[in-house]
């Protein structure tokens, strides 16, 4: 899936709505079961208040590939639980970020996301747990 299918309903109902993700500029690059990868490019409105990306700018890029990651096989699921850490500031530049599945059970899932600048360090490290819902 590219990133301009991302925000069209009829490849990706669940998703087809995410205008903070939008508003955000994130590109979704790729998705597969359990996995995605998306990336940012930092303007302006990204900046805190002494010209650093912001923590919640970050966040929801990772926020965003972990609720891809875990809709990924075709079941609705919300998050229980999320922690993050930023391990580097950062001022500009592109970020991206890569989810990976841990565990997936009937109900609950676990996540890794690492999200890089465009050196490849490590900018924060998320941790996701996701509820799946039984359809209805």
């Amino acid at each position: 899936m590219s990133g301009d299918g991302y925000f069209d309903s009829a490849t990706n109902p669940v998703f087809a709505n995410d205008l903070f993700a939008h508003h955000l500029g994130i590109e979704l690059i790729e998705v597969g079961e359990g996995t995605a990868q998306a990336r940012m490019v930092v303007a302006e409105h990204h900046h805190n208040a002494v010209g650093m990306v912001h923590g919640g700018a970050i966040f929801g890029l990772a926020d965003l590939v972990f609720a891809v990651a875990c809709n990924s096989r075709g079941t609705l699921a919300v998050a229980l639980n999320v922690d993050i850490s930023f391990v580097k500031a950062v001022r500009g530049g592109v970020l991206s970020a890569a989810a990976v599945e841990t565990t997936c059970g009937p109900r609950i899932a676990t996540y890794d996301i690492t999200v890089t600048d465009g050196a490849g360090d490590v900018v924060a490290l998320f941790h996701g747990m996701a509820y799946r819902k039984r359809a209805r």
